[in-house]
């Protein structure tokens, strides 16, 4: 069981920390200046020290003040983003759907709004967790690259995927057949290391050890192309 002191008191105090006057305070929290002095002296002594050395026209923090003021603040932090999230949840179904990023990019987000047009009472979560990633468990489903091998879920094809090499315009000139790429500076995804292995023994060829640049995402090995 919690023992804590008045939640009241501690939000005056951290309130008053943060502005430096109880004054500052009572403005935040919409009471007066001596309501916030009073709520303070009171969790002082609750606690068997001062928190405060109380100066003329100004408030110091006590060394056990200036050690409790940053864990109230983050504690209270909390606080608030957890309401706010609530309080923005709608009534209602939600799709959370784990998805690559670069495929999130190219193909699902410019389709969201037909789909939104389908079923406006369906809110939709995007988590981007990459395309290898594992599957969570606050996830409703995934669109993952693999072979279909995921044991305790159901799966479902959706499409196969081509995989091509690509290259920028001005490097095009240069590679006229399969092997020209064996010389030539891959970029490759890292959590995909075996994507050029696969191409160039599908092209025939034995796979080179790839040298090179590796991305963490086919959008950034794209953008490094050209």
């Amino acid at each position: 069981m919690r023992r804590l002191p008045s939640l009241n008191a501690l939000r005056a105090f951290e309130s008053a920390a943060r502005h430096g006057s109880f004054t500052g305070a009572a403005g935040e929290l919409n009471v007066s200046q001596a309501a916030v002095s009073r709520m303070v002296r009171l969790l002082e002594e609750r606690m068997g020290f001062p928190l405060f050395e109380r100066r003329a026209n100004a408030l110091e923090l006590t060394e056990r003040g200036r050690a409790l003021q940053p864990g109230l603040t983050g504690a209270f932090d909390a606080i608030a983003d957890s309401v706010e999230r609530v309080a923005a949840m709608r009534d209602g179904p939600v799709l959370t759907l784990g998805v690559g990023a670069t495929f999130a990019v190219r193909w699902l987000i410019p389709r969201l709004s037909a789909f939104h047009e389908r079923h406006p009472d369906v809110e939709v979560r995007i988590a981007t967790g990459g395309a290898g990633a594992p599957i969570r468990e606050d996830w409703t489903c995934a669109l993952l690259l693999g072979d279909g091998h995921w044991p305790g879920y159901e799966v479902e094809e959706l499409f196969t995927a081509d995989m091509l090499p690509v290259c920028a315009p001005a490097l095009a000139p240069t590679l006229r057949r399969p092997e020209d790429l064996l010389s030539a500076t891959l970029l490759s995804v890292s959590h995909w290391a075996d994507d050029w292995p696969h191409w160039f023994a599908s092209a025939g060829l034995v796979p080179p050890a790839v040298k090179g640049l590796s991305f963490g995402s086919y959008a950034m090995t794209l953008q490094a192309a050209p």
